[in-house]
């Protein structure tokens, strides 16, 4: 026989109800505690990486002035120009000039060629310092650094830094125009400090 509710008497109510709870949809304890366990393994494995973001731009970063550097040297070598990298500190940036060395008035102005465009990093990095031979470390305002037709670039040594004071270090070869790029507070001996 089924009992229809109207048919169910007072006491058998409270009983029904009791039964209905029991299997009630939900979770136990049991149950919480493992898919918070799996989560907990999961940010745990994760953490490492969020802070592996921050390197690889820095990273990145590091590398996009290498190569405009290198690529500069082999511009003021096959051009025969005098091309100057300009660093602003405070701006976290940096853009090229040129100059022809050649013309009846040299000056240095604004390189406007697609490849020279002024770089603006974001602002999770900064340039903290820059040191070129025969001028020193700078740390703010302006400096440059020249890349002469000759083949030959001043000796420069530039740290970028990130929010977490992680440290690259770009190191450029007079005389091969190559950059060097080196994780950490690196200070070749020989330049001045």
């Amino acid at each position: 026989m089924k009992f229809r509710p109207a048919e169910v008497s007072g006491g058998n109510r409270s009983a029904v109800r009791a039964r209905a709870y029991k299997y009630a949809p939900g979770f136990t304890l049991l149950e919480l505690a493992i898919v918070i366990f799996i989560m907990g393994l999961m940010l745990t494995l994760t953490m490492p990486y969020i802070g592996g973001f921050r390197r690889a731009q820095l990273r990145s970063q590091a590398r996009r002035l290498a190569g405009r550097a290198t690529y500069m040297f082999d511009q003021a070598a096959g051009h025969k120009l005098v091309l100057r990298l300009i660093f602003d500190i405070d701006n976290r940036g940096y853009a090229v000039a040129r100059l022809d060395p050649y013309s009846v008035k040299p000056v240095f102005a604004p390189d406007r060629t697609p490849s020279s465009r002024p770089v603006q990093m974001p602002s999770a990095v900064r340039i903290r310092d820059v040191t070129v031979e025969g001028i020193g470390t700078v740390n703010r305002g302006i400096i440059a650094c020249n890349f002469y037709p000759e083949g030959y670039v001043d000796a420069t040594v530039v740290h970028l830094e990130d929010s977490s004071g992680d440290v690259m270090t770009l190191e450029f070869s007079p005389l091969t125009g190559q950059v060097a790029v080196i994780e950490g507070d690196v200070m070749p001996t020989g330049m001045p400090q």
